[in-house]
């Protein structure tokens, strides 16, 4: 009885892949910098995670729940998702026509605008995601 419950369990184990250390169990790190030379102010470089094929959003959260030096606030645009308003206290603004533009440099070096937001967009392992304070 206990022998046959024991094949049951390792069975168990085989079938659902328990132990297995595929991709969707690793992390992709990657840095984001907050660049507001904009302001004179010095860019900030942090470390972070993604789960495997995490989008950016949810990084930014976990790092604004573990580093105080990181704070961001976005809203929820019902057509385009989500809108990042401010990172660490400074706000776009139509008045003054800034805003919080998302560039990456991949790992070779080069600089992109991706084509979608923070809610979207998923990181490669090593880039630098920016959050650049920029004018239209």
């Amino acid at each position: 009885m206990v022998m046959r419950a024991l094949l049951c369990a390792a069975l168990l184990l085989l079938v659902s892949g328990t132990g297995s250390s595929g991709p969707e169990e690793k992390n992709t790190p990657f840095h984001i910098v907050v660049d507001n030379s904009l302001m004179g102010i010095p860019t900030l470089t942090l470390s972070t995670y993604t789960a495997y094929r995490g989008i950016l959003i949810g990084a930014m959260n976990r790092l604004m729940a573990t580093n105080a030096d990181f704070q961001f606030t976005y809203t929820e645009d019902p057509n385009y998702g989500p809108y990042l308003q401010s990172v660490n206290g400074v706000p776009g603004s139509e008045k003054e026509r800034t805003y919080w533009k998302l560039e990456v440099k991949t790992p070779d070096g080069n600089i992109i605008t991706p084509d979608v937001g923070i809610g979207c967009y998923i990181p490669n392992a090593n880039e630098q995601v920016i959050l650049k304070f920029s004018k239209w």
